[in-house]
């Protein structure tokens, strides 16, 4: 049990029975009442996101989340089928459950299941993808007294701000966490 002074962003609790994820977290003290804990919290199963306000003895059920290699195999459908690195076993994820996974993931790339009670509750992403440009036009020469960048559509569909020099072909590392150029592979 933990109680809601401990509520970090990240932490994932249980409360009635529902996994919920804290989005946001503040410590409000006001004169002379007694301080209260606002979090944003989001609920793992149905996604709906949340603004409560507790006090800071209350106790939540802390949730062990376990986070286990898989790696994506094919699309089957408008679902996904990744296989766990370690028992070998094929699971078939919605574009839910993969969440923004969905544009930066192609098949054989490895990723981390998180499991809560052998349910998969959603995807770790690795920071960063190598993908290759599909669609770019052709920089041109003399533009460069700012740093400038022009739109590109990765193999996944991905539309990506990238600078002048690359070019279609080009493989490039992406951000997972913003969706933004890196650097070229």
């Amino acid at each position: 049990m933990i109680t809601a002074s401990d509520l970090r962003p990240g932490a994932t609790v249980e409360r009635d029975g529902d996994l919920f994820e804290v989005i946001d977290f503040s410590h409000m003290k006001q004169g002379r009442g007694t301080a209260v804990i606002r979090a944003k919290l989001r609920n793992v199963t149905t996604g709906a996101v949340t603004d409560e306000t507790f006090r800071p003895e209350e106790k939540f059920g802390k949730v062990r989340i376990e986070r286990t290699e898989a790696q994506l195999l094919y699309k089957d459908g408008e679902n996904y089928v990744v296989m766990d690195n370690t028992t070998f076993d094929q699971i078939t994820l919605s574009p839910e459950q993969l969440g923004s996974g969905v544009d930066y993931l192609k098949e054989n790339d490895n990723l981390f299941l998180l499991r809560f009670d052998d349910r998969v509750l959603g995807v770790d992403l690795p920071t960063s993808v190598v993908l290759e440009v599909t669609e770019s036009e052709p920089g041109f020469k003399g533009d460069t007294a700012n740093a400038s960048f022009k739109p590109a559509v990765v193999e996944t569909g991905l539309a990506v701000d990238v600078p002048l020099f690359v070019n279609q072909g080009d493989l490039i590392r992406v951000d997972t966490r913003t969706g933004r150029y890196v650097e070229r592979a």
